[in-house]
């Protein structure tokens, strides 16, 4: 991407990231009903609902490609959209801001939604419901959290880039050549220290989740999309087409290399194609390569093809934050009231990816335009 012939920074929206977002929280719906179906039977010890009937089509190698990429699309958003909101508030104004956006949901969602969520579990499995006080996040065991991690995480994001940006520091020019490089260069070694040392896995506390081996690829994803921001990369018409040809012709050899290195690491364990060392070391440059390629042809997809609102779009838009922190919810009631039925698994998968995203837009719209417009008049 090139910052030749740069236009003024335009003032409205910028209608892809915000497609792109919506688009990237139907994949994270995608990838948690694989969880229902998935075959290895790792997900029945602690999804919400796993249903006995199980397809290939959802196998953790599987739903392990869409792992690559659509958390740290979000982070990137995130992160781009940072500085211009910063620089319209005091930072003390921004961060009351966040926390009434991410924490504030996450509190109410952590004290309700997780509950329903053990529920679901345990009366899914024909289990017997257990003390209440084993229901919140701190005190369910396996659960924690789940997938509502994501938003103390990125507050705290939001607060260390504040923290960074208080301090004034002049830092060098950097280009986004050499922030690729370094994120490819850094990541790979954190993330590959972390899994030779045996440090990979989920760190659970009351206030943080996170995956070790991913935490820092994160942040550093959301400072490049700070970066691109402050570089106003999208405002650029001088792409190259050979370059965007170029990666998406390649970018399959990378993942189709880790999909088959984890894939084998993951059906035997103790297995290696290579060896545990060479293994590790191609997973893991396999892995960067995936991510950063297939952000690269999601970034400029949608800016040259879906640059420009609609109104299906913006409602989807509008409705995508909300759908994301109770989908998980929705598709276990709708997963357990599948449970036995006599469908193919691969056709429940479909329906339940369906039914998930739609009926959570519903409800979310519902609050959306009735709920928040009666408590606004009374107030």
């Amino acid at each position: 991407m090139s910052k030749k012939d740069q236009n003024p920074t335009p003032k409205s929206r910028i209608y892809f990231l915000d497609h792109l977002r919506t688009f990237m929280i139907f994949w994270v719906v995608v990838y948690h009903c694989g969880l229902v179906y998935e075959n290895s039977g790792i997900a029945g010890f602690f999804w919400i609902v796993h249903d006995p009937a199980t397809t290939a089509l959802a196998s953790i190698p599987n739903l392990m490609i869409l792992d690559i990429f659509i958390m740290s699309t979000i982070f990137f958003i995130s992160g781009f959209l940072t500085p211009l909101s910063l620089k319209r508030k005091t930072g003390w104004s921004f961060l009351k801001s966040k926390f009434k956006r991410l924490m504030i949901p996450w509190v109410i969602a952590v004290l309700t939604l997780m509950p329903l969520y053990k529920f679901i579990f345990l009366a899914s499995r024909n289990m017997t419901q257990e003390h209440w006080s084993s229901y919140f996040h701190w005190s369910n065991g396996i659960f924690s959290q789940n997938w509502l991690w994501f938003l103390p995480v990125l507050f705290l994001f939001d607060l260390l880039y504040v923290g960074l940006a208080s301090l004034n520091i002049k830092l060098p020019h950097i280009s986004l050549k050499s922030a690729v490089g370094v994120i490819f260069v850094l990541g790979f070694a954190y993330s590959f220290s972390m899994d030779v040392l045996n440090l990979e896995g989920w760190t659970k506390t009351a206030l943080l989740d996170f995956q070790n081996e991913r935490l820092l690829i994160y942040w550093m994803i959301f400072l490049l999309g700070a970066l691109c921001y402050r570089l106003k990369i999208f405002e650029s018409t001088g792409e190259s087409r050979t370059f965007f040809f170029s990666v998406l012709g390649t970018v399959w050899i990378p993942l189709a290399l880790y999909y088959t290195l984890y894939r084998n690491t993951f059906l035997k364990p103790g297995s290696f194609i290579f060896s545990a060392v060479t293994d590790t070391v191609l997973i893991w440059l396999s892995f960067y390569l995936s991510l950063l390629g297939l952000l690269y042809l999601l970034m400029m997809v949608f800016k040259h093809y879906l640059n420009r609102p609609g109104n299906i779009r913006g409602e989807l838009n509008q409705n995508s934050y909300n759908v994301y922190i109770i989908h998980t919810i929705v598709l276990g009631v709708i997963a357990a009231a599948m449970l036995g039925a006599a469908i193919p698994a691969v056709l429940k998968l479909l329906i339940l990816i369906a039914s998930t995203y739609v009926v959570s837009n519903l409800l979310v719209y519902f609050y959306r335009k009735v709920v928040k417009g009666a408590i606004s008049q009374v107030v």
